[in-house]
């Protein structure tokens, strides 16, 4: 599939062939981190690395899986569970609650372009 892809605000990260199902990748963007994150359905969703509840760079060595119909990313280090569409954090832990940045991600012929990121409420 191919879609019109802005040069000026989107950037080619890696082929898709790069990022294995349900195994996060982290890519270096304008000097910060992306976590990129292959699904069953095809699809590829990017939030930040940054872990906002440790400060540490580990979202992409998460673990996947879903609530409901939300797919998401488990924090390797205390298990907070991140909905990778929004980078809502649906299960805190008991922390105050927290938000991943959400980077647009587009796939075009087999290449992956990650665009800028949206912001969060947190």
């Amino acid at each position: 599939m191919s879609i019109a892809i802005d040069p000026f605000t989107h950037v080619r990260v890696c082929a898709i062939g790069d990022l294995e199902v349900e195994r996060g990748r982290a890519a270096l963007i304008d000097g910060q981190q992306v976590a990129l994150f292959l699904l069953p359905d095809g699809t590829v969703h990017g939030v930040d690395n940054l872990d906002p509840f440790t400060g540490a760079h580990v979202i992409s060595r998460g673990i996947v899986g879903s609530r409901g119909d939300a797919p998401t990313v488990a924090s390797p280090l205390h298990k907070q569970v991140f909905d990778l569409r929004t980078g809502e954090c649906i299960e805190t832990h008991g922390k105050p609650p927290a938000a991943l940045r959400v980077w647009p991600v587009a796939i075009d012929d087999g290449d992956v372009y990650v665009g800028t990121p949206e912001s969060t409420d947190s």
